[in-house]
């Protein structure tokens, strides 16, 4: 083809004849990336707030209720509580004054789902709020949305901006004597802060830490009011569903997870992004089929959902549906969505001591056995990595593990242990290696490792021009040598060799 020759139409390939988005069922996702998120018409002009008005102008909230407890709707922040159920504890709280509140505040490393739809599509994130405070009889909602996403919180301000204006937001909606105004609280990117009662104090102005259960928000939440609180992939599930209905919302996924769920693909993979598929498909189809399989044709080892507060899935079980309870049952969960996928190198208790320290630095403090417990496996895991691991150090982590999950306040501590289980569950050679031969079978582990010059070595001398300690020595054309004592483990001498002479182990 010559270079300014136009594409011909049968050229160019549809969603469905690419791989990437071949399995994908978008509904949530539908209208990000297709129209303009800017403009209150693109929205209307692509079903928008037809939901809505359907609601307002022909159901009770009674029935609003009903219908969303049909679809069987669970919770898509990472709880899978049923929404419906969720809503109707509110709807029936006594009180004058409700709030529904929208957890845009998405914390988990390698998740971006939320962010998407908030950029992509605020209107539909609007439109389900709307739906929801009429059910559950609230007139004000707050959008809890962290500061770290601007270009969200400025799309979400001109969105509401058009609603009211259009008359789908504020006093009086379409003449219907419904009133409902809408905040957002930007919130200080503290991930304790996704705790739906530190998500509360946070909005009431007070420090962002969890309080006890009951009494549930449904009965006080925000300023002691009943509230409603639910995930943005929650509420963009809402408009479709009242605009088709339950029956033809249930279609979708499998008998106790409905509908489809947002992934955020990341780690060694060779398609990254955003991929909403249905319930019940099989982690195989999202990793290989979806997401193209591992990067540089290496082999797959673990991928780890949930987020820090999920688990790792080996190989074995890559047939393993993707639903709420399969998901629990392989020792993860669903929580938001993020998927991060880790290949042959991966080093698997170098991965639980990531998410660890991550929700160690992220606990709020407040009860001993997050605060104290989380620090304490983390030094044992940092122990293990370099080389000072102990026998007996495993069942150490498991009790504390167990006592942790038994004994914390809120979810992040009750899950915190969730990687270091699983690792434990189907990598637990891996450990004991660490710690028994104190090795690292993935050559991760700085400490753990070492790097030796073979026999194929031509005594070029590169390595040794370039090694920071003058560990190496030799004569130019004659077998060169590593002294491990003095060597850092930087591997700049590996890198360097032109014959590949230099390995890890």
């Amino acid at each position: 083809m010559a270079l300014n020759e136009p594409i011909k139409i049968s050229e160019v390939p549809n969603y469905e004849e690419i791989p990437f988005y071949s399995k994908q069922k978008r509904l949530v996702l539908k209208n990000c990336g297709t129209i303009d998120p800017n403009s209150f018409e693109e929205y209307v002009g692509a079903d928008g707030y037809e939901g809505l008005l359907k609601v307002l102008l022909t159901m009770t909230p009674e029935q609003v209720v009903e219908e969303l407890k049909k679809t069987g709707l669970r919770g898509r922040g990472g709880g899978g509580f049923s929404t419906g159920l969720k809503w109707e504890f509110c709807q029936k709280a006594p009180g004058d004054k409700k709030y529904i509140i929208c957890n845009a505040d998405e914390g988990d490393p390698g998740a971006f789902m939320d962010r998407s739809l908030l950029e992509g599509d605020p209107h539909s994130l609007l439109e389900g709020m709307a739906i929801g405070a009429y059910a559950i009889g609230a007139d004000e909602g707050y959008i809890y949305c962290r500061a770290e996403y601007p270009l969200a919180i400025a799309r979400l301000n001109q969105a509401i901006e058009q609603a009211e204006k259009a008359g789908l937001l504020g006093d009086n909606i379409l003449g219907t004597g419904f009133n409902f105004h809408l905040h957002i609280k930007e919130g200080a990117g503290a991930f304790v802060c996704g705790e739906e009662t530190a998500l509360m104090a946070s909005i009431e102005g007070k420090r962002g830490m969890p309080r006890p259960r009951p009494p549930f928000p449904a009965e006080r939440g925000l300023w002691g009011k009943p509230s409603n609180i639910n995930n943005v992939e929650t509420f963009a599930n809402i408009p479709y569903i009242f605009r088709v209905g339950a029956e033809e919302y249930t279609k979708l996924g499998t008998e106790k997870s409905k509908g489809t769920k947002v992934f955020a693909l990341t780690g060694k993979i060779n398609n990254t992004g955003l991929a909403e598929v249905p319930m019940g498909i099989s982690m195989r189809e999202i990793i290989f089929d979806i997401g193209g399989g591992i990067l540089d044709g290496k082999k797959f080892k673990a991928v780890q959902i949930g987020g820090p507060s999920g688990g790792c899935i080996p190989e074995h079980l890559l047939d393993t549906p993707v639903d709420y309870d399969s998901l629990i049952a392989a020792g993860a969960m669903m929580g938001s969505g993020g998927l991060v996928v880790m290949d042959e190198d991966t080093c698997m208790v170098d991965v639980a001591k990531f998410f660890l320290d991550f929700t160690q630095s992220e606990s709020c403090g407040k009860c001993t056995p997050c605060r104290e417990g989380t620090k304490r496996m983390l030094e044992m895991l940092i122990d293990i990595t370099e080389g000072r691991g102990k026998e007996g150090d495993i069942e150490k982590l498991e009790t504390l593990a167990s006592s942790i999950s038994a004994g914390s306040l809120c979810a992040l501590g009750q899950t915190a242990p969730n990687p270091i289980l699983s690792t434990l569950q189907y990598f637990r050679d891996e450990y004991e290696a660490h710690i028994k031969e104190k090795r690292c079978p993935a050559g991760v582990c700085k400490e753990l490792i070492g790097y030796f010059i073979t026999e194929t070595c031509r005594g070029c001398g590169l390595c040794k021009k370039v090694c920071p300690t003058d560990a190496i020595s030799g004569e130019i054309k004659g077998l060169h040598l590593i002294d491990q004592e003095k060597c850092i483990k930087c591997g700049a001498c590996m890198e360097k060799c032109p014959f590949e002479s230099i390995i890890r182990k």
